[in-house]
């Protein structure tokens, strides 16, 4: 499974974002704590796609239920 994680020193001083993007992961945690909606969270941020979404909480999933380190 491909991670839809970036970490670049160029891209907000090296925040993790969402690949291709430059909108930091904490992005999405702060609309779910906020009781924002992910569809909300994708109208406001276009370039982060739902499948990226549904691919980073897949991942976090399965590092929560399995102990696996998140890619």
């Amino acid at each position: 499974m491909k991670t839809v994680i970036q970490v670049d020193s160029s891209i907000l001083g090296g925040t993790p974002v969402f690949q291709g993007t430059r909108v930091p992961i904490q992005n999405l945690f702060d609309y779910i704590e906020g009781d924002e909606t992910i569809d909300e969270f994708l109208t406001d941020f276009p370039t982060v796609t739902k499948e990226q979404v549904i691919q980073l909480l897949e991942q976090l999933k399965d590092q929560a239920l399995n102990g696996t380190k998140a890619a």
